[in-house]
């Protein structure tokens, strides 16, 4: 057996030396040199290791002081008196985040201040009286709502032109007093004018157009204290009744000196002839964004023609021929606005006014980035709200939005929470008017500490209560992301809030490097920058 395995080795070698030989030399002057071509990913392993026997990595060295950005790995953090330039690279925390093995990585962009920036630099002396304001709507102001006792930087800037008449285009960023901005104005300027009897049907003379019906009852809430002090009646007017409870609403008396009412609830009215716009001198679009998007563009552009637009202050000046003042209000008004705007009213009549801060992300709130799979975000969600919840009982929290981007993921996820215990309420927009009506004022007045909903508790809603946001799906804009963490942080609020996202999606990461990016460079957010250009005045 063993001299058989022999007589085989050596068949085998008598082969190998036998077989022609590869010819490696070059047999021409002429001929080139054969190319080795080594793989890219072999070479960075090799060097990686060449470096590795160098010796021990170095340290990562981290500044103390306050940071802008704190990442999950330390060589990542951004000290807070460091700002990037506009060209210059920078290491994003949130980069690979499209791999998977990125999961359970985090970042948070800190805080730097404290105070709301409607709130920076204001002067004690600073009064609503000096805005220009009568006495009579001072008054009702100090009854209504004896907390407010200085104006905002947003209102400082609003009521004096639109007291003078002006076409006004106010683009600030979210919670910054821009309902009362427009609101004492168009208060004053009822009282000083005559109400006319013509019309045989409701012809309010202020118009407050709002994309939401919970939107509409927060500005009603706020108006109506207000005109009730000065004679002034506001109503209501939203929609998913049907015309039976738009007929009763609009037939209400005494008739609305104020109208607060959706797009498609008034465009109802007017068809149906149950209202007229004939006496309007005040007209508002409240989110204007939104309301000049396409799901509300056609509604909207009826509204209009049925409204008698001033050309400017000087077709204000007849009581008895009424035309209307526009107001646009707005926190995000993306690139191609004005071709929107344009629809509304001629852009050379409009005075602009913008916050310093449009489409910045906001610096006194804390916002958490978590790079998350699917399966994963019920379990941290779930922990997240336990914690809120035993720290609510104590009282020392507030109350939490968690946002879906679909009404199903609200039922689907309300149950889970039902199976854990956990108390809360749900809003979405394909509840029935009459479960819809009053949840969000119920959650405002704490009914429910927690409130699961879509993007319809997005916008304008006021929210001081609220101390947590989260973003159970991230939102699909920047735009939505912008509105959403504007709920916290608010001028009222008593704590600045945090923002935490679960990022799940490529889609998603995307989106994330863009506000990460922004946070680093101290810039606005990429694809929102409009022809909305002149800021407010800086207060002194």
């Amino acid at each position: 057996m063993a001299l058989a395995r022999q007589l085989r080795l050596l068949s085998l070698v008598t082969r190998l030396h036998l077989a022609p030989r590869r010819d490696l030399t070059v047999r021409g002057p002429d001929e080139p040199l054969p190319v080795v071509r080594i793989p890219r990913a072999l070479q960075r392993r090799q060097e990686q290791r060449q470096r590795g026997q160098q010796g021990p990595p170095r340290p990562v060295l981290v500044r103390p002081g306050q940071l802008l950005i704190s990442a999950r790995r330390p060589e990542l953090n951004q000290p807070a008196r460091l700002t990037l330039g506009r060209w210059e690279p920078a290491p994003l925390a949130s980069r690979g985040w499209k791999n998977r093995r990125a999961r359970q990585d985090h970042f948070s962009i800190e805080r730097k201040q404290q105070e709301a920036p409607a709130l920076r630099n204001l002067s004690s002396k600073d009064s609503f009286a000096d805005l220009g304001l009568e006495p009579r709507v001072l008054s009702a102001l100090q009854e209504a709502a004896p907390e407010v006792v200085r104006p905002t930087t947003v209102q400082s800037s609003t009521i004096p032109p639109l007291l003078g008449g002006r076409h006004i285009l106010c683009a600030a960023e979210t919670g910054s007093g821009k309902t009362l901005g427009y609101m004492l104005p168009l208060l004053q300027r009822l009282l000083g004018q005559p109400s006319l009897d013509s019309c045989r049907i409701p012809a309010p003379r202020g118009l407050v157009l709002v994309p939401s019906r919970e939107l509409a009852e927060q500005v009603r809430a706020v108006a109506q204290p207000l005109g009730s002090s000065l004679g002034l009646q506001v109503r209501e007017l939203g929609g998913g009744h049907g015309m039976s409870r738009i007929r009763l609403q609009l037939s209400k008396q005494p008739p609305a000196d104020v109208l607060v009412a959706t797009p498609g609830a008034l465009w109802k009215g007017l068809k149906s002839q149950l209202i007229s716009l004939e006496q309007l001198s005040f007209l508002v679009l409240d989110e204007a964004d939104t309301l000049l998007d396409e799901s509300f563009l056609e509604l909207v552009d009826y509204i209009l023609e049925k409204s008698h637009i001033a050309e400017g202050p000087a077709d204000l000046k007849d009581p008895f021929n009424p035309k209307a003042q526009l107001v646009l209000v707005g926190a995000t008004f993306p690139e191609g606005v004005s071709q929107l705007l344009s629809k509304a009213a001629c852009l050379d009549s409009l005075t602009t006014i913008t916050s310093s801060k449009l489409h910045c992300i906001m610096p006194h709130v804390k916002q958490t980035f978590m790079r998350l799979k699917g399966a994963e975000k019920v379990t941290e969600l779930v922990q997240i709200l336990k914690q809120h919840d035993r720290a609510y009982r104590t009282g020392s929290a507030g109350t939490v939005l968690v946002f879906c981007n679909s009404s199903s993921t609200v039922n689907w996820l309300g149950y889970i929470l039902d199976d854990h215990k956990i108390q809360h309420l749900r809003l979405q927009g394909q509840m029935p008017a009459s479960m819809r009506a009053g949840i969000f004022q119920s959650f405002q007045r704490g009914s429910q500490d927690i409130l699961l909903c879509t993007d319809i508790a997005s916008r304008g809603l006021d929210s001081t209560q609220v101390e947590l946001v989260i973003n159970y799906d991230f939102p699909l804009t920047l735009q939505d992301y912008i509105h959403r963490a504007g709920r916290v942080g608010r001028v009222g609020s008593k704590v600045p809030g945090t923002v935490i996202s679960f990022v799940t999606h490529p889609w998603d990461v995307s989106l994330v490097q863009k506000i990460e990016l922004a946070a680093r460079r101290r810039r606005s957010l990429p694809g929102l920058g409009s022809s909305v250009r002149e800021p407010l005045p800086q207060q002194t």
